[in-house]
């Protein structure tokens, strides 16, 4: 796959200029599927911020809002009761996946549970599209900090990249540097604290921080 893995999404030019060179073509002619799953998961999202993200709100502008030719919903929960030969075909012909924030650990379970997680490699034209939770379940731990989710059993998740991700930096007041440092020490390997305006691009084994804002990297 083709990854675009944000904070909050698609917030600015240089983000939205790395979104339209991973997909080939201008989003008004792509057709994406947003994935609301990892907000079921989190204590701080419910009924209405997935009716915001679904439905394209203000505060979805730079993720579902961004003028798609077609959007359609992929939620993880429902797919092992409708079966791979319905939604697969769904999913391969979507140019993008977007994935929204919520709880990763949440998330990898349920990608591991429908199926999805076993489908990635073979996506290799389709573009991922992560926010928050959506980007970090890509990355081989998130961190004990993260799991919000009571039943996760430990804070790994899929691994696709080699790289963990601090999100939200800035964005809240215990979101600091000094709070990333320390979660990095504890991640152990090669990680990222990325703000709102930041993205990291993966395409072909090449890793591009895009970012007009702030961002760190830890670890060799």
């Amino acid at each position: 796959m083709k990854l675009l893995l944000t904070s909050g999404g698609v917030t600015n030019p240089s983000i939205d200029a790395a979104l339209v060179d991973l997909l080939g073509k201008p989003i008004s002619e792509c057709r994406a599927l947003c994935v609301p799953t990892a907000q079921w998961g989190h204590p701080m999202c419910g009924p209405a911020s997935v009716r915001g993200f679904v439905a394209a709100g203000p505060r979805w502008a730079g993720s579902t809002g961004l003028g798609w030719g077609s959007l359609g919903v992929l939620e993880l929960t429902a797919l092992p009761t409708v079966g791979a030969q319905r939604w697969v075909p769904w999913v391969r012909e979507a140019d993008l996946l977007l994935v929204d924030g919520g709880d990763a650990s949440y998330l990898c379970h349920w990608m591991r549970q429908s199926g999805l997680a076993d489908l990635l490699p073979s996506l290799t034209d389709t573009v991922w599209l992560g926010v928050s939770a959506g980007s970090m379940v890509l990355t081989p731990r998130i961190g004990p900090d993260f799991v919000e989710w009571p039943s996760a059993p430990d804070d790994r998740t899929l691994g696709v990249v080699d790289f963990s991700i601090f999100p939200h930096l800035g964005a809240f007041p215990e979101n600091t540097m000094a709070a990333a440092a320390r979660w990095a020490a504890d991640i152990g390997g090669p990680a990222y604290a990325i703000d709102e305006q930041t993205a990291i691009k993966v395409d072909d084994g090449s890793i591009e921080v895009v970012s007009e804002g702030q961002w760190m990297r830890f670890g060799s």
